[in-house]
């Protein structure tokens, strides 16, 4: 085995401990305290993973001390006074406990930029902006409390992701755009070009032999947590859902599109709407197919660039690994039914408005 997977294996044989139902023995019990840091001395500041030895004060009032690796040395992973952090907090079965740093606390600043972005949207977008944050708020509601439960319940992730993605598009579309011509043209697109992404990424799947074994994540829901879950259709419902966002978009642009051409000249034929509707979605698309690709390079960037550094193994056989093929699948379904979306759309929207 090379040393470059001798580090993923590394990896990810740390991620697994991490996992509290994996790491910890099963007469110990972990919960989860804030706390806030009241003194940090360095230990063995010449070495190459110096420790910090912390004084902490619980949300309780109760303080505690802990040891906190700074991995290589790197300065902006000291701890302060005045930080505030999760831990780890482990008893076990002997009354004995210990405490872990398990993460910075982020959550009131997470909630800020959540609040900013709400605010402007508002501001912004006006009345649709806030349907619009209405129909994100729906869109994560159900798959939250809808596609979770019922795949962790044994369902089928490409059925239930499959059926939700219909779901979605129906509810967001209305609840962002009105109830209106539009609206139902945007849904009726969106449906018709969901059905052949979801065709095209099972039979893309399929012929690539991608089982959706190509990330840790996928690796530790085999492994324990959910043995008997479809990870190829987990793939393809990924696939599916990250579509989605990029083809109620271009629907709805498309149609709005025509919708102008069509109420600035009221005797256009259908063919002269579709023909500017197209010209229109050619300008979007060139733009949009770059978006989706970098938004899935840019999601996996760290990851992307261990593979550019590891020398050991061949650039072919680094492009043709599960993780990156998976991606390379995932961007080019997604490109594909947004380009699908075009016409579709344009056409649908043409053949009804020149009718009216």
């Amino acid at each position: 085995m090379s040393s470059f997977y001798r580090i993923l294996s590394g990896a990810a044989a740390l991620a697994l401990f991490a996992i509290p139902s994996f790491g910890a023995a099963q007469e110990a019990t972990i919960t989860y305290v804030r706390a806030d840091i009241i003194a940090a001395a360095s230990e063995e500041a010449g070495a190459a993973d110096p420790v910090q030895i912390v004084h902490a004060r619980l949300a309780d009032g109760t303080e505690v001390r802990f040891e906190h690796i700074v991995v290589h040395n790197r300065a902006d992973l000291l701890l302060s006074p005045g930080d505030r952090v999760i831990l780890q907090h482990l008893t076990r079965a002997d009354g004995t406990e210990s405490f872990f740093l398990q993460e910075q606390y982020r959550l009131p600043w997470l909630g800020a930029l959540l609040l900013c972005f709400l605010l402007l949207g508002m501001v912004v977008g006006g009345w649709r902006g806030c349907t619009s944050i209405l129909g994100l708020a729906v869109s994560i509601a159900i798959i939250a409390l809808v596609f979770f439960p019922l795949i962790v319940a044994g369902w089928s992730p490409l059925l239930v992701c499959g059926a939700g993605a219909f779901l979605i598009a129906l509810t967001t579309l209305y609840l962002s755009h009105g109830f209106n011509l539009r609206a139902t043209l945007g849904v009726i697109a969106t449906a018709g070009t969901l059905l052949l992404t979801i065709g095209l990424g099972a039979l893309a799947v399929s012929v690539t032999k991608l089982f959706g074994l190509g990330s840790e994540e996928s690796v530790f829901l085999q492994s324990g947590m959910a043995e008997a879950m479809n990870l190829r259709g987990l793939l393809i419902g990924g696939i599916i859902i990250g579509a989605l966002g990029v083809l109620d978009d271009v629907t709805m642009a498309q149609i709005a599109a025509v919708d102008e051409v069509h109420k600035a000249d009221r005797l256009a034929g259908w063919r002269s709407l579709y023909r500017a509707g197209i010209s229109v979605g050619r300008e979007h698309v060139a733009s949009m197919i770059n978006t989706l690709a970098l938004a899935y390079i840019g999601a996996s960037l760290p990851l992307f660039l261990l593979f550019s550094l590891n020398e050991d193994v061949p650039l072919w056989v680094t492009i043709n690994s599960a993780f990156i093929a998976e991606e390379v699948v995932r961007t080019i379904v997604g490109s594909i039914g947004l380009l699908l979306a075009i016409p579709i759309a344009t056409w649908l929207a043409a053949r009804t408005y020149a009718r009216r």
